[in-house]
């Protein structure tokens, strides 16, 4: 099919397409939509970035305008299930987008967000329901929400879902649902959980794979740098100094390496905003918005978003760390290359990380074309770890200053310790002894130091009140 009309779509879903530019069903949607028209179950395979979305979106427009049906309070016609919040808002705004010329309603919930709203939106019931598994479980235990009259269950991303954790939320959710019921299942990748939780959801499933499982983009051109992981952060400001990196997504492993990385752009002066996950939902919203706008140059994120971000003329993904697990590493260069685009994908690897190369290269069936070192780049003798002080914790002890003693390890003087030698080669007196432990004793805290000749603490212990008398002596008694 060479259009959209050769699928007997409704004239309003074939003009909002129009409006969107869009004119050739990509193969997935060849493929998929015809099927899911015809009311079979349905096991997708295909790379993000492929048109997964429309591939399920239009077939449920289309169905739902055709036969049009009261709204249940509190309950929907369609689940859509997602594991992020960025990918839930996209494929809501995606519903809208294709169903703007139809009555037909669609929310999205997801965590993050206070609760409130979501209830009140449900109340009246809708038609077409995104949502986060674990979102739509408190919704369902506080009785805001009912599964009884879903007609059509989507799992999209379901890969990801069960990296996630969202494994037996899913089993509790399909628990819920009518047993009459049309589901369809969308993944990059076909993991063996995966398969058999497909098993135990689909009814005869019809597989639909446009691409072999766990294949890269055919648009995107992968390399790698080979660089100590002190080197990275010099790495990356120096390739983002070239004009050519018009709009970056950089990938860490962590959130906390994601704000370290941030802080580096921003004090280089290059214009960087962090996503993951303990950036609250508006934090992430304007972060995404302002990337997807052209505010920002650069945004850093972790796995967790990968699939929630589809921005497009991405013209640079780099993997500031590698993944750990492979699989991740296709759907991070998948952000890039998207509606036939063309684009780039540079990771960074450290010697820690060839292991997590040649997993990926084995997975992806493909050899990444080696870069070398620019030369130009700085040199870095410190770890990233080592450029901040470490902090001291106050149950700590001491760090006694060193004067030329031997210790015994923990920095404290050992009795057998020599005193250090005068400019005469005569070791010091009692009081120059004297002095030299009060000296130590003004690198000490406050409520620690002692008086040169060993009294007490120069405040006064915890243990007395405010006028500095013991609890329980006849002037405390008196009062």
């Amino acid at each position: 099919m060479s259009n959209f009309a050769d699928f007997g779509l409704a004239s309003p879903i074939l003009e909002a397409l129009a409006a969107e530019g869009y004119e050739t069903p990509t193969p997935i949607q060849t493929q998929a939509i015809p099927l899911v028209l015809a009311g079979r179950d349905l096991c997708g395979i295909a790379q993000t970035g492929t048109g997964k979305t429309a591939a399920f979106a239009l077939p449920i427009l289309q169905r739902f305008s055709a036969a049009p049906s009261r709204r249940v309070p509190r309950g929907c016609r369609a689940l859509v299930l997602c594991p992020t919040r960025e990918l839930a808002s996209q494929i809501a705004d995606s519903f809208r987008t294709y169903g703007c010329g139809s009555r037909l309603s669609t929310a999205v919930v997801f965590g993050g967000v206070a609760i409130g709203g979501q209830q009140r939106l449900l109340a009246p019931g809708v038609d077409i329901l995104v949502a986060t598994p674990g979102r739509l479980l408190d919704l369902i235990d506080r009785r805001d929400l009912s599964l009884e009259h879903v007609q059509v269950l989507v799992l999209d991303e379901a890969d990801r879902m069960l990296d996630l954790g969202f494994i037996h939320a899913l089993r509790r959710i399909v628990k819920l649902l009518p047993r009459q019921r049309q589901t369809l299942l969308f993944s990059a990748t076909m993991p063996r959980a995966i398969a058999a939780l497909a098993d135990d959801c689909l009814t005869e499933p019809v597989k639909v794979a446009v691409t072999p499982v766990a294949t890269t983009a055919e648009r995107v051109q992968q390399e790698v740098v080979f660089v100590p992981m002190p080197q990275k952060r010099a790495l990356l400001t120096t390739l983002l100094a070239d004009p050519a990196f018009e709009r970056v997504l950089v990938f860490t492993r962590t959130k906390h390496g994601a704000d370290r990385v941030v802080r580096h752009l921003t004090d280089h002066g290059v214009e960087a905003l962090a996503i993951h996950g303990n950036k609250s939902q508006p934090q992430r919203e304007r972060a995404l918005a302002g990337f997807r706008g052209g505010q920002i140059r650069v945004l850093v994120a972790t796995d967790i978003a990968a699939r929630g971000i589809d921005v497009d003329s991405v013209s640079h993904v780099i993997n500031f760390e590698l993944p750990n697990v492979p699989e991740d590493y296709v759907h991070r260069i998948g952000r890039t290359a998207r509606a036939g685009a063309a684009g780039t994908a540079i990771s960074f690897c450290s010697d820690d990380e060839r292991p997590y190369l040649r997993d990926i290269e084995k997975l992806t069936r493909l050899k990444l074309q080696v870069v070398p070192l620019p030369a130009n780049l700085p040199a870095v003798a410190t770890a990233p770890d080592q450029e901040r002080p470490a902090k001291r914790h106050f149950n700590a002890a001491p760090r006694w200053p060193d004067n030329g003693r031997n210790d015994n390890g923990n920095g404290r003087p050992t009795s057998s310790s020599p005193r250090p030698a005068r400019a005469n080669g005569q070791h010091s007196s009692s009081a120059d002894g004297q002095r030299e432990r009060a000296g130590d004793a003004r690198d000490l805290p406050a409520f620690l130091r002692r008086d040169a000749d060993g009294g007490r603490p120069s405040r006064a212990p915890w243990w007395q009140n405010r006028r500095g008398r013991k609890p329980g002596s006849r002037a405390a008694s008196s009062r």
